[in-house]
């Protein structure tokens, strides 16, 4: 049988009240929850509006904000760039395709260090250090490649869809905009 969502509701005293426990919890406990895979929905107890991408978006940045960051700033700048841009939409499907097939692998390499080293290997973080230690090199080039590979992809298909509306509005003349030289309409 399906678990049901757990509803969790932020208060306005910015407090936290997890339904299924019956308590008050914290932005850590929320981290938990996501951590374990639990299926949950943050809503505002007085509106009734879905709050959960702030709540993950205040952890992120939390994390980001302790220790060792995740995102560069150039990253994240080139983040904010991408909004209100006609391949916003695009770029939030192909991030969550990337994080989707890094996960994947993630989870290939577990599988492999468990079958090298027994059950033992993968809940000690010990070991698993030693083993991204050892294998961090062919990981590392194995990622570049990756990325570099989806690069070109998505420069491709930024071109295609270049291309498909210039093709498609070639025949339309907007004011103030000059055709290309190689495309200019005969008077």
């Amino acid at each position: 049988m399906a678990e049901k969502l757990r509803l969790i509701k932020k208060y306005p005293n910015r407090r936290l009240y997890d339904t299924q426990t019956s308590t008050y919890i914290t932005l850590v406990d929320v981290k938990s929850l996501v951590l374990e895979h639990q299926e949950f929905q943050v809503v505002d107890a007085k509106t009734g509006d879905d709050l959960t991408r702030s709540i993950l978006m205040q952890i992120i940045l939390e994390e980001e904000a302790g220790g060792s960051p995740m995102f560069t700033s150039d990253l994240l700048s080139q983040m904010i760039r991408f909004y209100g841009n006609a391949m916003q939409g695009m770029m939030g499907k192909y991030l969550e395709g990337n994080i989707k097939a890094f996960s994947g692998m993630q989870a290939k390499l577990k599988d492999q260090a468990r079958t090298l080293y027994g059950d033992k290997a993968v809940p000690s973080g010990d070991l698993w250090a030693q083993f991204l230690n050892f294998q961090g090199p062919a990981m590392q080039n194995m990622m570049s490649a990756y990325m570099e590979q989806s690069q070109t992809v998505f420069q491709q298909m930024q071109e295609q869809i270049q291309g498909q509306t210039r093709n498609l509005f070639s025949g339309f003349q907007f004011p103030g905009v000059k055709p290309p030289a190689d495309e200019k309409i005969k008077k």
